[in-house]
C-alpha cells in the first residue's frame, strides 16, 4: 500500500473516532451536572421491591424542561423490566400486589423502549398503566407507527373533553351510530292536488364532532371494553373521604423535600458516641465516607 493511502485511511479511521467520541460526550453532558450525578450514584428507589408491598412512588418532572426527561424513561423501562423478570420467576407469573402506573402528561416524560409490547403483555402479571393525554395526536407524535397499537391494548377509554379534531373524530366514530326515524312529507298543487308521505330510518352519530367539542365540563364519556359507552358526571375530588389529606384541603400537607433531606442526614437510629458509622453526603455524593464522632 502507498504511504499516501495508508495515512489518508488512518486519518479516516480518526475522523470517525472523533465523531463518535463528540456523540457520546454530548448524550452524556448531562452528567457533567453534579446533582444528576448524586441522584445516580447508588440505588435508593428499590423498583425490586414494588409488588411485594403496597408502595407508592412519585417520579415528578419539569413539565416545560425535557433534558433530564430520559432519567424518567430509563426509570420506567427499568421498572417494567424488573417487575416482569419477578412475576415469572418468583410468583409464578403474576405479582401479589397489583402495581397501577399513572402515567400523567404522557408524552412529556420520554419515550418507554418497547412500550407497545409492554403495554400487550403486563397485564396478565398484574401491572396496568393508565396513559393520561391532552390529546391522540401527542401519543402518535411519541410513537408514530405504534400509537394505535398502544391505544388498542387498552382496554378503558375516558374521554374528558377536548378540541383536537382528530380526537373527536375517534370518539365519535368509536362511539357509534343511533336510529333515528325520518318522516318526509310533500305537497304539489297544479290542477289537482297531491299529497305524500315518506317514512324511513337512518343512521345518525351518537354524539358528532361538534357535539363532542362543546361537552359539558362537569360530564366524561367512558368506554370500557365489552361495555356499550356510556355518559357520566365526573367525580367530584372535594368529596373524596381522603381529601383532607391532600396539600389543596390544607397547605400545611404539601411535602417539604428540604426537611425530608435534612431528616434523612440524621442517622438512624441514633449513633452511640464513640461508634463509627457510615454517613452519605448529600451535598457531594460522589464521596462515601466513614467518620468517627469521638
Amino acid at each position: 500500500m502507498p504511504v499516501g493511502q495508508g495515512f489518508a485511511g488512518i486519518g479516516f479511521i480518526y475522523k470517525i473516532a472523533k465523531s463518535i467520541l463528540v456523540s457520546c460526550g454530548a448524550r452524556l453532558s448531562p452528567f457533567d451536572i453534579k446533582e444528576l450525578r448524586a441522584l445516580m450514584a447508588y440505588d435508593e428507589l428499590e423498583l425490586n421491591t414494588i409488588g411485594d408491598k403496597k408502595t407508592a412512588l412519585f417520579v415528578i418532572i419539569s413539565d416545560t424542561d425535557s433534558t433530564f426527561n430520559f432519567v424518567a424513561a430509563m426509570a420506567y423501562s427499568q421498572l417494567f423490566n424488573i417487575l416482569c423478570t419477578k412475576a415469572d420467576d418468583e410468583y409464578s407469573g403474576q405479582l401479589p400486589v397489583h402495581v397501577r402506573l399513572l402515567l400523567d402528561e404522557f408524552s412529556n416524560i420520554g419515550k418507554i423502549p418497547q412500550f407497545e409490547k409492554l403495554i400487550a403483555t403486563i397485564r396478565s402479571r398484574e401491572i396496568s398503566a393508565s396513559i393520561i393525554l391532552q390529546s391522540q395526536a401527542q401519543l402518535k407524535s411519541a410513537y408514530k407507527d405504534n400509537a394505535d397499537t398502544i391505544a388498542g391494548n387498552c382496554d378503558t377509554t375516558l374521554f374528558l373533553g377536548g378540541k383536537e379534531k382528530s380526537t373527536l373524530k375517534e370518539i365519535s366514530e368509536l362511539l357509534g351510530k343511533e336510529t333515528i326515524d325520518s318522516y318526509n312529507t310533500s305537497e304539489s298543487r297544479g290542477q289537482s292536488k297531491s299529497n305524500s308521505l315518506n317514512y324511513q330510518k337512518l343512521g345518525k352519530d351518537l354524539l358528532s364532532q361538534d357535539e363532542l367539542a362543546v361537552l359539558d365540563g362537569g360530564k366524561c364519556i367512558c368506554m370500557l371494553r365489552g361495555v356499550r359507552p356510556f355518559l357520566s358526571a365526573k367525580y367530584d375530588i372535594t368529596k373524596h373521604p381522603n381529601y383532607k389529606h391532600l396539600s389543596d384541603f390544607n397547605k400545611k400537607n404539601a411535602f417539604d423535600i428540604e426537611k425530608y433531606l435534612k431528616e434523612m442526614r440524621k442517622p438512624h437510629p441514633p449513633v452511640t458516641p464513640g461508634e463509627p458509622f457510615d454517613f452519605s453526603d448529600f451535598e457531594d455524593a460522589d464521596m462515601i465516607r466513614e467518620i468517627d464522632p469521638a
